[in-house]
């Protein structure tokens, strides 16, 4: 073969990996670090260093209740999409200025929670991890708006994609990475070290320049969000021939920030709106409701904790980061409805490798290839899922409606999930996960109507 039909032929294979080589991809890729790390500071690292510390376990247990800020995220979505910030959003933009803003909060935050100690001031400590998570959730907000605002659906998946990878190699940062540096301070390991830990969270802080860089070196999207404005502005006017002009101007945005996003969307989507939430809520049942009893699993079966680790957090998070990957170079070849539903498959079919892992019991190799092969699956539908979400959002209202979405697509899943460990005591593992796979196939039947009865996004938008 002649050099030239090499070189041809490379061009031909890497071609679709150019959908990952802009600056956009690498902005959602640093953008997902910034947001994947404050997760876990107030989290399993947070609760690692309090029991340490010689807290009390049901003192770390009420401060878990701190990350279900994360849950109520879609409370305050309105503001960030209609509110402008001083001077922030001038100079910035709308979005750009408050990532700004969220990050600056989050290294504040962290700065504090770096300068507590849990064993004097432990009310001081939740203050600050309570900040952390209100910022953390509110970059959240905004990240996924910039992300849908930043590009075509086309582009979302492969975002998508760079968002995970920069965000699960923070949790990681956030959590070996402290615990490293903790350890580092005090190798000793014979007593609690307060400077050790004070230390792994102030360089936290530091990271968070990564997201504060990016943040001011990205282009704010160009967003049409005229038609927003002026129903704001329609409203306006007619609440001023009722009451005085500063209480229209509130009821106009506040009806403006919080009514209209919901109103929106049932306008666009009519009937159909119902069909779309159904498939929403369900898309994810299957792998959530594995996903809830899996290390259980994994202990039953007679794994050890080294096995577990090295399996379900190194081969699976490779794997997922495939996954989505290929996610993303799959929506842009063919759309974003059939890999949701090659998605939804996969991930469907893959439960039953573990139904097979209870007949095997202990079995490393098989175990292996299940957490690869689920994982992988994982990854593309999850890649799909969140590039149809985005799909379904309008200009001037991304990051409220966004919100509640990804908000809706937890709740069933995880209402049925809670049933799981009840369903295993009155049967088994072998029919728990054949049960797990088959409630996931009626999920392809709605990916089916909402594809055929449910208009499209774009359709929608020039409506």
């Amino acid at each position: 073969m002649s050099l030239v039909t090499e070189h041809s032929l490379f061009r031909r294979l890497m071609a679709p990996l150019h959908i990952y080589c802009n600056t956009r991809a690498l902005s959602l890729l640093l953008l997902g670090f910034s947001a994947g790390l404050p997760l876990m500071l107030v989290f399993s690292t947070l609760s690692f260093w309090l029991r340490e510390a010689g807290v009390d376990r049901t003192a770390i247990g009420y401060f878990s209740w701190i990350a279900l800020v994360y849950g109520f995220k879609w409370a305050w979505s309105p503001l960030v999409d209609r509110m402008s910030l001083p001077l922030l959003t001038r100079f910035l933009g709308r979005r750009r200025g408050w990532m700004l803003f969220a990050q600056l909060t989050l290294v504040l935050a962290i700065l504090g929670m770096s300068q507590s100690d849990p064993l004097v001031d432990i009310d001081k400590l939740a203050l600050f991890a309570l900040m952390v998570a209100f910022a953390s959730a509110t970059q959240d907000i905004v990240i996924d708006a910039f992300r849908i605002e930043s590009a075509s659906e086309k582009m979302q998946a492969a975002l998508a994609a760079a968002y995970q990878v920069g965000y699960r190699s923070a949790m990681i940062i956030a959590t070996a990475g402290a615990l490293t540096i903790a350890a580092w301070v005090e190798p000793s390991h014979e007593a609690y070290n307060l400077a050790s830990w004070q230390t792994a969270y102030l360089i936290m802080a530091a990271l968070m320049s990564i997201g504060i860089i990016t943040t001011l070196f990205s282009a704010e999207p160009k967003v049409e969000a005229k038609e927003a404005d002026a129903t704001e502005m329609a409203l306006k006017q007619q609440f001023s021939q009722r009451y005085p002009r500063v209480v229209a101007a509130a009821l106009s945005w506040l009806y403006s920030a919080s009514v209209l996003p919901f109103l929106d969307f049932f306008k666009r989507y009519g009937k159909s709106a119902i069909l779309i939430l159904l498939l929403i809520s369900t898309y994810r049942i299957s792998d959530i409701v594995m996903g809830v009893m899996a290390n259980v699993f994994y202990v039953d079966m007679g794994f050890s904790k080294t096995e577990i680790a090295t399996l379900s957090k190194v081969y699976g998070l490779i794997m997922t980061l495939v996954g989505a990957g290929a996610g993303g170079l799959l929506v842009a070849k063919y759309g974003t409805m059939k890999i949701l539903l090659l998605g939804a498959l996969l991930v469907a079919t893959t439960n039953l490798l573990f139904a097979y892992q209870a007949v095997l019991g202990h079995n490393v190799p098989f175990l292996t290839l299940a957490i690869s092969i689920d994982n992988f699956s994982g990854g593309v539908a999850t890649a799909a899922f969140i590039a149809y979400l985005s799909s379904l959002t309008r200009a001037g209202y991304s990051a409220t409606q966004y919100a509640l979405l990804s908000s809706i697509m937890l709740l069933l899943p995880k209402f049925v999930a809670g049933f799981s460990g009840a369903y295993i005591d009155a049967y088994d593992y072998v029919s728990f996960f054949i049960a797990a796979s088959l409630i996931g196939f009626p999920v392809l039947g709605l990916v089916m109507l909402v594809q055929k009865y449910a208009p499209s996004a774009n359709k929608q938008g020039e409506s």
